[in-house]
């Protein structure tokens, strides 16, 4: 069996926290943002994590499962 690849995008795009779940960023930051106020864009800095249904495949994707 060769060796399992990780995806290129998801190793960019997410972390695994020291419990093992998996950490993303927000959505809605790369543009427009004169239009949203200064709390939205507050917000959006923060990271999030990934939910229960994606947990799985974000981790196949990542060669973790």
């Amino acid at each position: 069996m060769p060796k399992v690849k990780t995806h290129s995008s998801a190793k960019k795009r997410f972390k695994v926290t020291g419990s093992g779940k998996i950490k993303r960023f927000q959505a809605r930051t790369s543009h427009m943002m004169r239009n949203k106020s200064k709390r939205a864009k507050l917000n959006l800095r923060d990271s999030a994590l990934v939910s229960k249904a994606d947990e799985g495949r974000i981790k196949h994707l990542l060669g973790l499962k």
